[in-house]
């Protein structure tokens, strides 16, 4: 790549769109220094705070998706969407970039839009098996498009799309490694096993209400918890703290959690999904109901079809999760073969592979 490489990448809403852009920016920067990077997401949302604790720069659009059900909000969205574009323009006029990278989310719609029309090298990176309406809308323009799901050849022009897998922050790849670590961190008995809770940054209410239901049952059979309530649900059960019981707000080191437990339970976004396979331990899914076109539930079934994970719906929990869950915990054959069937279907190289594309569009 040229030395004053200058790129904008954009994707935001949920950790989701936000983690894989910051990895492939990782990456840009680790081959290139002297990159200029610059994220754009929308002004409201968490990348506004996850972008620069991860040290770039990033503008604010005034943009969001429109609700599904009839809502008030749904009456702002042609304004909103005008000053983005508007705002878009100004921004890739100002900052003159040789390429323009969408993870997803409602702010990257407008930019790429604008990057487009400019003939600026677009990329759009899907994590999903069934991709949300602002890539499928892009995918008609952008340049190339990098996916982590061959179910998506079905939605995406074939010529111009790669399996890449979804980008996996670095400090993942090697989490075994930093066990002990982890231990010493968490301050846990070597001793006992180790389950970690996680529903998303912003927390989880039906994976918070179930983990309060069963807290007695880890607490007698001696499992140690470490559980991610999320920013919504972290005063309501913290009171749950205990020797054996962990409860945080959010994980700020998730390779140092994902290093400590020997289970886990999480929801399915792309994201986790990809981090989960590259982490290799054994997991439960649940996925939410609340997205769109149920994208969680076909991605923790695309590793359940193979052995590779547990799923449990929500609806099944009250029924199935004492038997599955405590099953799991008690059977280590169990354990084992769920550990060697998703670290099958991890693809560590995917954020190089996405920078190699990157590149290549650059240097056209």
């Amino acid at each position: 790549m040229k030395g004053n490489l200058k790129v904008i990448l954009s994707g935001g809403g949920t950790g989701g769109h936000i983690y894989p852009a910051i990895a492939i920016a990782d990456e840009i920067r680790r081959r290139n220094p002297a990159a200029e990077i610059l994220f754009v997401g929308a002004r409201d949302r968490m990348e506004m705070e996850k972008v620069p604790q991860a040290g770039y720069e990033i503008e604010g659009l005034w943009i969001s998706g429109i609700q599904r059900k009839v809502s008030l909000k749904n009456l702002m969205f042609p304004f909103k969407l005008v000053s983005s574009l508007s705002k878009s323009r100004k921004i890739i006029r100002k900052f003159q970039p040789d390429v323009v990278i969408g993870t997803g989310g409602f702010a990257s719609g407008p930019l790429l839009r604008v990057a487009v029309s400019q003939k600026i090298p677009t990329l759009i990176q899907e994590q999903n098996s069934f991709p949300g309406i602002t890539n499928r809308i892009l995918s008609k323009q952008a340049n190339k498009i990098c996916a982590a799901y061959e179910e998506v050849f079905r939605f995406f022009p074939k010529e111009k799309t790669v399996i890449t897998g979804n980008p996996v922050r670095s400090d993942l790849l090697k989490v075994n490694e930093k066990r002990e670590e982890a231990q010493r961190f968490f301050h846990l008995d070597r001793k006992k096993k180790t389950v970690l809770v996680l529903g998303g940054s912003l927390g989880a209410r039906r994976i918070n209400q179930l983990i309060e239901t069963w807290v007695p049952k880890f607490e007698k059979e001696n499992i140690q918890l470490i559980w991610q309530t999320g920013k919504l649900y972290y005063d309501e059960y913290k009171k749950y703290n205990s020797d054996l019981v962990q409860t945080y707000e959010f994980l700020n080191r998730m390779d140092w959690a994902y290093a400590a437990a020997d289970i886990i339970i999480s929801r399915a976004g792309a994201g986790s999904v990809s981090e989960l396979c590259v982490v290799g331990k054994p997991v439960l899914f649940i996925p939410s109901p609340n997205v769109a076109e149920d994208h969680q539930a076909k991605n923790a079934m695309s590793l359940t079809k193979n052995e590779a994970a547990l799923t449990l719906t929500e609806e099944q929990l009250e029924q199935n999760f004492e038997k599955e869950f405590f099953g799991l915990v008690n059977s280590e054959v169990k354990q084992k073969e769920l550990s060697e069937n998703i670290k099958k279907m991890a693809l560590p190289d995917a954020t190089a592979r996405i920078v190699d594309e990157v590149e290549n569009l650059v240097g056209k």
